[in-house]
Order: structure tokens, then sequence, then C-alpha cells
């Protein structure tokens, strides 16, 4: 009987063992590094996002109302960030876009700040500055936001000065609501980098 424990024993360490230097193969959980099971995050209401919209486009919540419910009803489900920013563009066929902002999810403990630019070639011509405010579908993990996504955008202002324009990447949509001076006319295919520092280069 004991020298049947004594087997059991040595079964068990060596099995505890075998599983001790796979997980050491793996290496360590990186809780800062997005894995495909990431598919959970709190989500925003319209409200709340008229509301930081508003507060950070500096116009009436009415006139970014229209625009955020029109987005809700194209993309059939609630924002898991979004970004507040500012960025400036110019363009004569050719365009570079360049923006900076803080990238706002519930679960985290202080906003993450984020560049982005952008290449564009197009009938397009003209200039704007621009504030903006971002809503992004399908964002689990704030690091998921670095990598570039094409989009097709209408230049041309919709509703009260405010354009929007849709990117998508890996199941990761980006919807940047803008407003802002100057004159942007035509329209333009392009894609837009997002990095965690400032990229000279806009390709």
């Amino acid at each position: 009987m004991h020298r049947r424990h004594l087997i059991q024993s040595g079964i068990a360490l060596g099995a505890t063992s075998a599983l001790g230097a796979c997980a050491s193969a793996r290496g360590p959980a990186d809780p800062n590094y997005p894995i495909r099971s990431d598919q959970t995050a709190p989500a925003y209401t319209s409200d709340e996002l008229i509301a930081a919209g508003s507060r950070e486009l500096g116009i009436a919540a009415e006139a970014i109302g229209g625009v955020i419910e029109r987005i809700f009803a194209d993309q059939g489900d609630r924002p898991t960030a979004y970004i507040a920013g500012e960025e400036a563009s110019a363009a004569i066929a050719v365009g570079a876009r360049y923006g900076r902002g803080a990238l706002h999810m519930k679960d985290l403990s202080a906003s993450q700040e984020v560049f982005w630019q952008g290449a564009s070639i197009g009938w397009d011509i003209g200039g704007n500055g621009s504030r903006v405010f971002t809503l992004i579908y399908g964002l689990y993990h704030p690091d998921m936001i670095y990598r570039r996504y094409p989009g097709v955008e209408g230049t041309a202002y919709l509703i009260a000065g405010l354009g929007v324009n849709y990117q998508q990447a890996d199941g990761i949509v980006l919807a940047p609501i803008r407003t802002g001076v100057g004159v942007r006319l035509g329209a333009n295919v392009g894609t837009m980098s997002y990095s965690r520092q400032r990229n000279l280069l806009p390709f």
C-alpha cells in the first residue's frame, strides 16, 4: 500500500512538472496583450456618447445627437470605446492627415494617448483643421487600436458642419465625427494608421 502511494505520488509530481514546463515555454501571461478570447468590454450608450461628444467637440447635444443615432443605426450595436482629439489635413489630389487624441474605455483607469496619420488619393482639394470624436466598435483591449485602417471618405460635411466616415480592420470599426474650419471638397480613398507615437510619414 505504501509502495502504491509512492508510485501515485510520483506520477502526480511528474504530471505537475510537465504542466509547469509547458507553461514556462509559453511564457507568463501578459494582461496587457489582447487575445482572441477577449471578446467583451463595457459598451457606451448613445446618451453617454452624445454628452461626451458635445463636450469634446464644443457643440450642442442636438447637433451631434443626430449623427450618433445614425451611426448606431448603421452599426446595429453599441461602441466599446471612443477617441476625442484634434487633427489637421490638406490635399491636392494626394492628401495627408495627422491627429492626436485620447482613447477612452469604460474599464480603463485613465485615458490612453493615441496618434494617427494617413494618406489619401482622389478627387479632393483643400484643407481643414478639425476636432474629432471617434466611435469605436469591436475594440476589447486598448492595444488593439494600433494598426492600419482602410476607409472610404466623403469629405463634404453632413450636418451642421459635421462629417462622418468609416474605417475598418480585423473586426474593429471606427467612425470619426469631424467638425472644424477650412474647406475640403471632393471624395477620396485612403488609409489611416493609429500608433503610440507621432509618425511623420503618413503611409
